[in-house]
């Protein structure tokens, strides 16, 4: 048995009503099998063999929605645990200076 992770990742439209549920669909459909939110847009699930990625991207490909792009990629958890996740640690501005100060337009 060959532990593997699919990741899912979508850009999908928004502007309108019926594009948001679309978007909303899927989301559910993609929570519901078994996915999990790593980022916005972007899910991943294990699986237990190729022969259980290939029925799932099957299941992908039957509730894709109309528009918009999804990508797939299939990786062992090896690759999978090898990601690096970057995350910004430098110090923030705890407040900025008062915008008022900055320009003041006399006549």
């Amino acid at each position: 048995m060959r532990i593997m992770r699919m990741l899912v990742m979508f850009d999908l439209p928004t502007g309108n009503k019926s594009e948001r549920r679309s978007y909303a669909d899927f989301r559910k459909f993609l929570i519901k099998d078994g996915y999990h939110m790593e980022q916005f847009s972007v899910y991943s699930r294990v699986l237990l063999s190729r022969d259980s990625a290939d029925a799932h991207l099957k299941r992908l490909e039957a509730n894709l929605p109309l528009a918009g792009a999804v990508t797939v990629l299939t990786l062992t958890e090896k690759q999978y645990e090898g990601r690096e996740v970057l995350v910004d640690n430098r110090p923030r501005m705890e407040h900025i200076a008062d915008p008022g100060s900055q320009l003041t337009i006399s006549f």
